[in-house]
């Protein structure tokens, strides 16, 4: 898609490359961190027409919070605008400018929540990458979207950065202000793609449910997703595990800090497996000898004495909580017919998904389908099961697309086939 909006495409030194490099239209703007320069944004963005691109960036892997270290935005008669929210903590007056258009954002799961720390919420989304994923594209990052639609190829080089850091490099700016420059011509022709396929009532009800989704709730025993909690082969373990867990956790909230970058995974696994019993022998442990580790080495024998003194009736127990039904590889000696029904929903979802160019798991969610087939409702029919898949949040298109099979499936009684 082209118009007099679009940029040109820029020649590359890199010969292997088959595209255009994307580049700004209108140049680098300088970084709103003062209040005369927000109030400008503010008015100009009143000002604009059609919908809102919006990105944020983060500090994921460098900080403990999840906050927003850079807001960027395009709209048609307002240009680009990389906002700096530190200075201000609350933009609100920023998102009430632009709350009653749409505001098109990349993965908006992602960048909701911390928009919404700084008083940004939407009453209307686009979200682009859900979109891809509606429309059957392989790969659904703004890169790869961009390059398949509309035939530009994207810089990828500062994803991982350091956002927090000030002042933020002119390279790393400009790499931001890409990431809204297309976001409207991309929006507007998958919107097209989608109306095609007929699937822009499905694109509908997937925007408003992001925005009508509850707050996450935090997940019980974070520690458990410790990385090579498989090492772990004891209760005693995984106390030393929950231990230095939260007291590395305790530390790198006080710091905003990321915790990985105070003590790695691997030194929590490596002490619950060597279970040391003074301080000396975990100091002396390989993944304890980096300076972080030592800078709070108190604090982590401290940890592991405690776990190491618990008595038996506190420590964790071997399997996490979980409120649904057991791994699906347990079913077929649990409970044969559960399996079974499984078995024939897994196989009805996913030839319906592949017939309509889905990712099975955009048609219907996998713990939906488990649910469904461990703890069938009872006198099973096609209302009963349409009840129970909007109780667990399908949208209409999904239970349209599955309720009917999903039904015939939990009446089957063909034979289990392995699951996985």
């Amino acid at each position: 898609m082209t118009s007099a909006n679009t940029p040109q495409p820029s020649t590359s030194d890199d010969a292997t490359a088959s595209l255009p490099l994307l580049e700004l239209r209108d140049g680098l703007s300088d970084v709103v961190d003062e209040e005369s320069a927000l109030t400008e944004t503010v008015e100009a963005f009143r000002a604009g027409t059609g919908p809102v691109a919006v990105d944020a960036e983060r500090a994921s892997g460098y900080r403990y919070s999840h906050r927003a270290y850079l807001v960027q935005l395009r709209r048609e008669g307002s240009g680009s605008a990389l906002v700096d929210p530190i200075p201000f903590g609350d933009l609100s007056a920023l998102g009430d400018a632009i709350v009653d258009t749409e505001w098109i954002i990349h993965a908006a799961n992602q960048d909701l929540a911390c928009l919404a720390e700084v008083g940004m919420v939407p009453r209307e989304v686009f979200d682009t990458e859900l979109a891809g994923r509606l429309l059957g594209y392989p790969k659904v990052g703004l890169a790869s979207l961009v390059s398949e639609v509309l035939g530009y190829r994207m810089r990828k080089e500062h994803s991982a950065a350091d956002w927090s850091t000030r002042p933020l490099p002119a390279p790393w700016l400009v790499y931001a202000a890409l990431d809204v420059e297309m976001l409207i011509e991309l929006r507007n022709s998958i919107e097209q793609e989608l109306r095609r396929e007929g699937k822009w009532e499905w694109a509908e009800q997937e925007f408003a449910a992001i925005l009508d989704a509850p707050p996450r709730e935090p997940k019980p025993d974070p520690w458990r997703r410790t990385s090579g909690m498989h090492r772990v082969r004891n209760r005693r373990s995984l106390a030393v595990v929950r231990s230095l867990w939260e007291a590395r956790d305790q530390i790198a909230e006080s710091a905003d800090i990321s915790p990985g970058r105070i003590l790695p995974d691997a030194a929590i696994v490596e002490a619950a497996s060597a279970m040391p019993t003074d301080r000396d022998t975990l100091q002396k442990l390989t993944a304890f000898k980096g300076r972080g580790a030592h800078r709070h080495m108190r604090t982590w024998w401290e940890a592991v004495d405690h776990a190491r003194r618990l008595p038996d009736s506190e420590l964790p127990k071997q399997g996490p909580r979980y409120d649904g039904p057991p791994p699906a590889r347990a079913w077929a000696d649990r409970d044969p017919d559960a399996a079974a029904r499984l078995s024939a929903a897994r196989t009805a979802v996913a030839e319906i998904a592949e017939a309509h160019r889905l990712p099975t798991e955009n048609l219907l969610a996998p713990d939906t389908i488990r649910r469904l087939a461990w703890s069938p409702p009872t006198d099973v029919n096609l209302e009963v099961v349409t009840t129970f898949l909007r109780d667990h949040h399908a949208r209409p298109w999904q239970i349209g697309l599955t309720a009917e099979v999903l039904t015939d499936a939990m009446t089957s009684e063909a034979p289990a086939k392995p699951l996985d």
